[in-house]
């Protein structure tokens, strides 16, 4: 899980870690949720901002999450 989820999860106090051998199964959930909300916002974005405006948002997602668009 990358590091900012990782960080969100102890925010949001989900403690996946103490799971054990099932933390797996809700990282990679926590993982697509986290995705499909990202993606959600990038589709808003794009419908909202301009061009420039957008074309310098998704660089700061890329840096900052690891997506694409």
């Amino acid at each position: 899980m990358n590091k900012r989820l990782r960080e969100f999860e102890k925010e949001s106090k989900l403690e996946i870690f103490g799971l054990g051998a099932r933390r797996e199964i809700w990282e990679r959930a926590l993982e697509k949720y986290a995705e499909l909300v990202i993606k959600d916002c990038i589709e808003i974005n794009k419908q909202e901002l301009s061009f420039s405006a957008f074309e310098q948002l998704m660089n700061k997602y890329h840096e900052h999450f690891g997506v694409e668009e």
